[in-house]
């Protein structure tokens, strides 16, 4: 559920507008062009990508109209690098999403005349060349493709291949060899018994396949000709439209969302022989019918496009908590799949998001500031401080996010002050001399009371 402020306007009228909630991110830039064509609803925009070329990270967004390319530039700015017209180009368009392999981007769209272009990238930040558009027997609308860069092999959901302009029978999933990037070779496809593959995870040849209402399959595709099933979470607690996962780099965590009003995303442990256990279940609003949808972690955060709830991203290293957002859709809609559709985390720190009406969005989240978990006091560290260091003040669960650190010496006087907004984090440097001290923390409750915290700090 949004929160409001009230904006008085003339004398008597007065109107509502949503709060945008922002905590522990920060904004560097935004691209967003009101010229491309949208919907009925403002949509514009829908999915996104990340890669690293020559040194440089760049971003993939897809329009109404096309992909657009970008590359972040070492003052945190979004640079235009080009843009690559859809084969099929419309106000209806919904889907469009990327990958990555070598030198060359894949391009996929799942509504109308679609195809899937490989575009170039070897000429970039300059010039980027479409140098195949493939429509045939093989290919045409795609809803979503993942490419297993170790073993040259393209997963494509949910294919739609189109003949001369006829749309031919959907196929739940294709495999293709692309040691010859330009020349995808049709491995497998299948299966053969449920109707669609919606989204997959893939790595060292085991693919994790998203099928909508039939659940999650698991395949092992050593040989890609011929994988081998090995396992399924078709019926499971909180269940509704499995629409995309994601593995931790460990290989021991997999999570997962639902894209059906109200459900949670579901972290599960994976064993030796890929079995999936769910072990929690979290989310942000869930109780007001939000919905997740895309994600991505590594073995310490999950990073989610979460529709109207924008940028949220969790510690998933014991019992999910939120732990930074930032709200990129503030209108007040009923239909909750507007807003934050894709995410990509750089290791710089950096993050994309795409959101359908807002367009593309760069922050930064400092990774590292998160790495010690947060407790269910005000966590201070290090104390006793050594002289000249830093102190980090950790809030309870990382939930209170505007706050004021005061500290205090022998005697009460106060010595510093600082105050902090939208994050639940402080770090001071306060260049004290050795002695002891009091810190002091002062925030507003919940229920709109002044309550002080207070610690000893010895300085060393």
């Amino acid at each position: 559920m949004k929160s409001y402020i009230i904006v008085l306007l003339g004398f008597l009228t007065s109107i509502q507008i949503p709060a945008q909630e922002v905590k522990n991110i920060e904004f560097l830039d935004n691209w967003f062009e009101d010229s491309i064509i949208s919907s009925s609803s403002l949509a514009r925009f829908n999915g996104c990508w990340g890669f690293s070329h020559n040194g440089s990270e760049y971003a993939i967004i897809g329009s109404t109209e096309g992909s657009h390319f970008f590359r972040l530039t070492d003052k945190d700015l979004l640079q235009n690098c080009g843009f690559i017209e859809g084969r099929y180009s419309s106000g209806l368009v919904v889907h469009r999403e990327f990958k990555t392999y070598r030198n060359y981007a894949y391009l996929i769209c799942d509504e109308g005349n679609s195809s899937l272009q490989i575009i170039d990238l070897a000429s970039l930040p300059d010039t980027i060349i479409k140098v195949a558009d493939l429509q045939n027997e093989y290919f045409g609308k795609i809803h979503n493709i993942f490419i297993d860069t170790t073993n040259a092999l393209l997963y494509a959901c949910s294919v739609t291949p189109i003949i001369n302009n006829i749309p031919q029978s959907l196929i739940p999933l294709r495999v293709f060899n692309i040691e010859n990037p330009l020349q995808p070779i049709l491995l497998w496809e299948g299966p053969n018994d449920i109707p669609e593959v919606h989204d997959c995870f893939v790595r060292d040849n085991i693919a994790f396949l998203n099928c909508g209402f039939d659940g999650i399959r698991v395949y092992n595709f050593s040989n890609p000709s011929s994988p081998i099933y090995l396992n399924n979470l078709n019926f499971y607690q909180d269940q509704g439209y499995n629409h995309q996962g994601w593995l931790t780099p460990s290989g021991k965590t997999y999570l997962f969302s639902d894209e059906t009003s109200g459900k949670r995303i579901k972290k599960c442990s994976v064993n030796s022989s890929f079995d999936l256990t769910i072990t929690d279940l979290f989310g942000t609003n869930y109780l007001e019918n939000s919905i997740p949808h895309n994600l991505i972690c590594d073995d310490n955060f999950a990073f989610v496009a979460y529709y109207n709830e924008g940028l949220r991203i969790f510690d998933i290293r014991s019992n999910p908590k939120e732990i930074a957002a930032f709200d990129t859709y503030t209108s007040n809609t009923f239909f909750n799949m507007n807003g934050a559709w894709g995410v990509f985390p750089f290791p710089s720190g950096r993050i994309i998001v795409s959101d359908r009406q807002g367009g593309l969005f760069l922050f930064r989240f400092n990774y590292n500031d998160f790495l010690v978990p947060s407790e269910d006091q005000f966590l201070i560290y290090p104390n006793p401080l050594p002289s000249n260091e830093t102190i980090t003040i950790r809030t309870p669960n990382d939930k209170i996010s505007s706050f004021t650190v005061a500290i205090l010496d022998g005697c009460g006087r106060k010595i510093i002050e600082q105050s902090f907004e939208n994050q639940t984090l402080a770090e001071l440097r306060p260049l004290l001399a050795n002695g002891s001290y009091t810190i002091q923390i002062e925030y507003v409750d919940y229920l709109g009371e002044t309550v002080r915290y207070f610690e000893k700090l010895a300085v060393l």
